[in-house]
């Protein structure tokens, strides 16, 4: 049974996700918050296995702060943002802040329930309602030569005649993967491909 906090400033918001919880398989509302300080209290207290964070708790995007105190509170919380905006640059910040989804509220029941069960999975997961990321658009957060690189490495050639292509040494490519990874909050190289797609970063738009 996967523990969920729910996280929102409208008591008949939270409600009515509980219910829809609560009547899927496997899922268990251990506690409700309507402020940052309430969620990050009953976080600590009942050690959630996922967070529904809203991301407008009395301030505008408070939600996107909360993220981190949510996951210093509780090792390996795995958080959900949940907007009525569906703002491409909100949903950038959002993942960047370590969240592992972001759906609107207007999104089906069923989707929402199936992306969180991916999400538990260990997927990084948006809804079907949010445009993508458009390249060199407010979302877009590399620079030319970094779209460059990232291609290269997503590639599939050998480091080697990626390196080589790009007029870099090996060692100065493995260095700009690494920066890479730091600037798209990339646990570890398999998970570039995922961000870059989610993000529209693999565009050529030469």
């Amino acid at each position: 049974m996967h523990r969920v906090l729910l996280i929102d400033d409208h008591a008949v918001v939270r409600e009515g996700f509980r219910r829809l919880l609560e009547e899927a398989e496997g899922f268990e509302v251990v506690a409700q918050a309507g402020t940052p300080a309430e969620a990050v209290a009953a976080a600590r207290l009942h050690k959630p296995d996922l967070a529904l964070v809203d991301l407008s708790l009395g301030n505008e995007h408070s939600g996107l702060v909360l993220l981190a105190q949510l996951q210093e509170a509780v090792g390996g919380l795995r958080c959900v943002m949940l907007s009525m905006h569906d703002d491409p640059a909100l949903v950038v910040r959002a993942l960047e802040r370590g969240a592992q989804g972001y759906f609107t509220k207007a999104v089906a029941p069923e989707e929402l329930i199936e992306g969180l069960r991916r999400v538990l999975a260990g997927e990084r997961v948006l809804s079907s309602d949010l445009t993508p990321a458009n390249p060199g658009g407010p979302a877009c957060q590399l620079t030319l030569r970094e779209r460059e690189t990232l291609r290269g490495l997503l590639s599939g050639l050998p480091p080697k005649v990626v390196a080589a292509a790009l007029g870099i040494s090996d060692k100065t490519l493995y260095r700009h993967r690494a920066n890479l990874m730091e600037k798209l909050g990339a646990r570890h190289p398999g998970e570039l491909a995922q961000i870059a797609r989610e993000r529209g970063l693999l565009v050529d738009h030469k």
